[in-house]
């Protein structure tokens, strides 16, 4: 694709003569033939340029000679980038084939689980971590998801710089690919991390001596890769600006209502992410939470919003009838002079107004929607509770639940906004992320350094509402936010029935499970029923 859209769009800038296409001056037919010359329409080859000319034109431009020069360098990088994965591609396939016995053809049809026994099936019987014994599930998962635990524990302790609030626009949350990209460079793998390789921390990281000297070099370092992004600037986003016009534009012109359907932010993907959470697990949770949500954010409806996008569509829609019933009656309409244009923006126009009109049969009942969304996403703000109708509230769900318009200008506006963020905002926070990662690093034998969050620990990380007295001895500090500690213990718990959890995790399950059967045994079933009714939704759509 990087290769296409390069070689495209250079195609366009220098290989087209717009003035014949447009027809802004007559073909010269001198050099063709008679036949030729006779012709009355211009073709698409009468526009293209001679090889020759058209390579005149691309030496003749400083910049586009340039931007070529960056767009090669950056495509042979990845291209290096992916001869290294396929390598290590293909050592996971042989792996999958010879040592877990899964063919090919049959992978597709293997459960996560599946996969996993086998893996700790192969460890008893050849000790392929020779620093221990048997390996248990969450050994497995804390290899795979290490970076990704201590950015979502960096996520729920608010230590990243990813909120802000704007004049007129209020509280937003700024998190993107690009900026993802450049604080994972920061502190996992690039020149210069605290981490000084795939499973350990640098020793100077566990000090607390070297933690103001670690924090300057942090800081300098955030400062520099900042002027680096940018430097790099105009280059990055010319690429966005093109890369997002060649993948959306059609689907624009197609469906245009695509840009207010909603998709679940980068943001919120981090936030409601449990600690040990596999990417296939999250986007199911997610994706079952998709269609509630969905509901909850169109509940909420703009009567002026309303009326203007039917008017607006009525206008639209009348004209659009007319060119169309035009059309039918005589094809030479379409010779006209922009006709195509007005018929394709009128209907662009009427698709976007339908978008804005709710639907009429649509029951306003948004803390039953909103406890719909809360039973597989987990997470919701404590003042959430009993406020789901209020504009407050939605505003905030929208962080996590963004319109996929926002999510394209976020990403076309991150090459801009990512540089001020690692110059200005994020240095201030290197002295907190060092003794972040010093605080909550722990070594465990045959997997290496991993977020403490990861363990499970309910004794270490739990958070004194979800448990009962004398069960953590966390302080504020220590505490996930949000009783993530014990959400995570559970689904990984449920995920894992095999999984054998410490002492205290066990005892906080049993007691939970025990909880559920007296709240599931105290609950009539008349009224069980009734509550998950039309007419309970009804009747209780105004309490928490």
């Amino acid at each position: 694709q990087f290769l296409f859209v390069v070689t495209f769009t250079t195609f366009l800038l220098c290989c087209v003569e717009y003035d014949v296409l447009f027809a802004n001056r007559p073909l010269n037919h001198s050099h063709a033939s008679g036949a030729a010359a006779d012709r009355a329409k211009v073709t698409l080859p009468d526009a293209v340029l001679p090889a020759p000319q058209c390579a005149q034109r691309i030496r003749a431009s400083g910049w586009i000679i340039f931007l070529l020069v960056m767009a090669a360098a950056f495509w042979l990088y990845r291209l290096v980038k992916v001869l290294c994965s396929l390598l290590s591609y293909w050592e996971i396939r042989t792996f999958y084939i010879k040592a877990l016995n899964i063919p090919s053809e049959e992978l597709c049809n293997y459960s996560w689980q599946e996969v996993q026994a086998r893996l700790i099936s192969l460890q008893r019987r050849q000790q392929m971590c020779v620093h221990k014994r048997e390996l248990t599930e969450l050994d497995i998962y804390h290899r795979i998801l290490r970076f990704k635990n201590y950015t979502v524990a960096m996520v729920n302790k608010s230590l990243l710089p990813v909120r802000f609030r704007l004049p007129l626009l209020g509280p937003v949350v700024f998190l993107t690919q690009g900026l993802k990209y450049n604080l994972e460079l920061l502190l996992f793998w690039g020149p210069g991390s605290l981490f000084q390789n795939k499973w350990s921390l640098r020793p100077q990281c566990k000090r607390a001596g070297a933690r103001q000297e670690l924090a300057r070099q942090l800081a300098r370092a955030m400062v520099l890769l900042g002027v680096a992004n940018l430097l790099l600037c105009p280059c990055v986003l010319v690429w966005q600006l093109l890369y997002a016009f060649f993948s959306y534009a059609e689907v624009i012109k197609r469906e245009p209502g695509s840009l207010g359907a909603r998709r679940w932010s980068l943001y919120g993907r981090h936030y409601l992410r449990h600690f040990n959470e596999l990417n296939h697990e999250l986007r199911a949770r997610l994706s079952r939470g998709y269609k509630p949500a969905t509901k909850y954010m169109n509940s909420f409806t703009s009567p002026l919003l309303t009326v203007l996008a039917k008017n607006v569509g009525f206008f639209a829609g009348s004209i659009l009838a007319v060119l169309i019933v035009l059309t039918v009656y005589d094809e030479d309409v379409l010779t006209v002079q922009h006709i195509l244009t007005a018929i394709t923006l009128l209907g662009l126009v009427v698709t976007l107004a339908r978008s804005f009109i709710p639907d009429e049969h649509t029951v306003w009942c948004p803390e039953q929607l909103l406890q719909r969304v809360l039973a597989h996403v987990h997470y919701m703000p404590d003042h959430w509770q009993g406020n789901a109708s209020r504009s407050e509230t939605r505003s905030e769900m929208a962080q996590l639940f963004q319109y996929k318009a926002v999510f394209i200008l976020e990403e076309l506006l991150s090459p801009i906004l990512t540089p001020f963020i690692l110059i200005f905002a994020l240095p201030a926070r290197a002295l907190d992320i060092v003794d972040f990662f010093r605080n909550f690093t722990v070594e465990v034998v045959g997997v290496g350094d991993i977020c403490s969050f990861a363990q499970l620990d309910v004794r270490n990380h739990g958070n004194p509402q979800w448990l009962s007295a004398g069960q953590t001895e966390a302080s504020v500090y220590q505490q996930a936010e949000n009783g993530k500690t014990e959400l995570s213990l559970m689904h990984f718990a449920i995920t894992n029935p095999r999984w054998q959890p410490p002492r205290p995790s066990e005892l906080f399950l049993s007691q939970l499970k025990e909880q559920v059967q007296r709240d599931a045994a105290a609950a009539p079933p008349a009224q069980r029923i009734l509550a998950e009714g039309p007419l309970g939704a009804s009747l209780f759509s105004d309490e928490s």
